[in-house]
């Protein structure tokens, strides 16, 4: 039994010891080589999702059941489908990972917790001060080899809703792969024999070649000293969540050309806009490089593209750079110029020479000194993960910051206030005085966006537009 208290929220959980879910069926006992893709450092860390749920009835307003319980069983005949999650990750030559799947299962809690949703209020929103008693870190379990693959914990709520959090090893599967295990467990729990989108492993598909070449420029995995402490520890780090919704979307785009406006996406907008933000706030040196990862899904790239249902990693880290003083002074169509040139650098060709890169040099980390990495979730499907209780209230990462990259990763999560504004809320990692100046840049710029002239409209940035849900320091 755990107490969490916040001036804000205060709840005890009580969780029945841990146990390995194991799959419904005999499964093949077999090694299985993970791609090259997979098997960079950048990716050899556990990753958190978490999911909230209202209270279910039916049209005679009986309950659904104990949604433990029928998550537990189907995360089980899940397993089946997808039985190298149910094992274990072993390290092989030339630090080459391959998963031996031995059937072990999964770890899984259930839990109960003396709150309601609604006492969630605000906090139903990254960061989560209360993640470590809504997913327990079971000991000894949140290693990359010999230890179980996903952790899962399902935490009733007094009001009859739950709280489902995962946390999954990331060499395994990327969001959208992740996505679509959890789809085959609310398949299953709401009744299904067979899933709609059967996994797909075929890792051989982003293996290195032989002999391995590097064919393209690859800065996002340069050796890069940090020679002034840019590097900062979570323990220093402030963590906040900002809303953007329309109003404030729309304020970041009529500070482009009205000619140009349809040129850009909403996303590379904002991204443009909160690098910006963030490089002012951090007061570097004008001279020094900055870097902005955008995270580029390449299942699409391929030609064929990869088969549905290809569950493994299968994006690409490509890097923009600038000088620091020149992301702070130029137009600001100048950075989101920068962002889609480094988008738009991933290839079939492109994913071959970073497989090869990684046989190459020894599987290195993406350069995390000065750089800030974006992950969009916003269509990767978590809102519509349903284990028969309907849609989640909110979903997606339960962090920003993780701890491989400390404050340097935020995702981009689709929300609904309690009005009914859609938008996006992103976590932010800064040092506390950093912060301080992050809001205030904001803020500002997306005032002068609601002034800009170039396009006419009554549209005002107010509360609703963008705000910070909460900050925990």
């Amino acid at each position: 039994m755990t107490t969490f208290s916040s001036p804000l929220l205060v709840f005890t959980v009580r969780r029945r010891e841990p146990v390995l879910v194991a799959p419904a069926k005999p499964t093949p006992y077999e090694w299985k080589e993970l791609s090259d893709i997979d098997d960079q450092e950048a990716l050899r860390f556990q990753i958190p999702a978490i999911q909230f749920y209202r209270r279910y009835e039916s049209s005679n307003g009986s309950p659904r059941g104990d949604p433990a319980r029928v998550i537990r069983e189907a995360v089980a005949k899940a397993l089946v489908f997808y039985y190298p999650l149910a094992g274990r990750l072993r390290e092989g030559s030339g630090r080459k990972l391959i998963v031996e799947c031995t059937g072990e299962g999964v770890l899984f809690i259930e839990a109960d917790a003396d709150v309601t949703l609604d006492h969630f209020g605000h906090a139903l929103q990254p960061p989560y001060p209360c993640l470590e008693e809504l997913l327990y870190d079971v000991p000894g379990s949140s290693g990359i080899l010999h230890c179980p693959l996903i952790l899962i914990q399902v935490t009733r709520l007094k009001c009859g809703g739950f709280i489902f959090a995962l946390r999954v090893n990331h060499t395994m599967c990327d969001g959208i792969g992740l996505v679509q295990f959890m789809n085959a467990v609310a398949e299953i729990a709401r009744g299904a024999q067979l899933l709609s989108l059967p996994p797909v492993w075929q890792r051989n598909l982003l293996k290195a070649r032989v002999p391995p070449r590097i064919t393209c420029t690859h800065v996002e995995y340069d050796e890069v000293a940090d020679t002034k402490g840019t590097i900062i520890t979570q323990e220093e780090m402030a963590h906040r969540s900002f809303f953007f919704g329309p109003n404030a979307l729309n304020a970041i785009r009529r500070l482009v050309p009205q000619h140009l406006q349809a040129h850009y996406t909403t996303i590379e907008l904002l991204t443009a806009c909160l690098w910006r933000c963030r490089t002012i706030a951090l007061q570097l040196d004008p001279e020094e490089d900055v870097r902005m990862v955008f995270i580029v899904n390449a299942r699409s790239k391929f030609n064929p593209p990869l088969p549905a249902g290809y569950y493994g990693n299968a994006f690409a880290f490509p890097m923009a750079v600038s000088k620091a003083g020149t992301i702070c002074e130029k137009h600001f169509v100048y950075t989101v110029e920068l962002l889609r040139k480094a988008k738009a650098s991933v290839t079939e060709e492109y994913m071959k020479s970073v497989a090869d890169l990684m046989v190459i040099k020894g599987r290195p980390h993406i350069t995390v000194v000065r750089t800030f990495l974006v992950s969009d979730l916003t269509r990767m499907g978590f809102q519509d993960v349903d284990f028969g209780w309907g849609k989640p209230k909110y979903c997606g990462s339960a962090k920003g910051g993780v701890d491989a990259l400390p404050g340097v990763v935020s995702f981009y999560t689709p929300f609904k206030t309690s009005s009914g504004d859609d938008g996006i809320i992103v976590p932010i990692c800064l040092p506390v005085v950093a912060m301080e100046r992050f809001v205030e840049e904001l803020e500002g710029f997306l005032k002068f966006g609601n002034n800009c002239p170039e396009v006419a409209g009554p549209s005002k940035v107010d509360a609703k537009s963008s705000y910070i849900f909460r900050s925990s320091l």
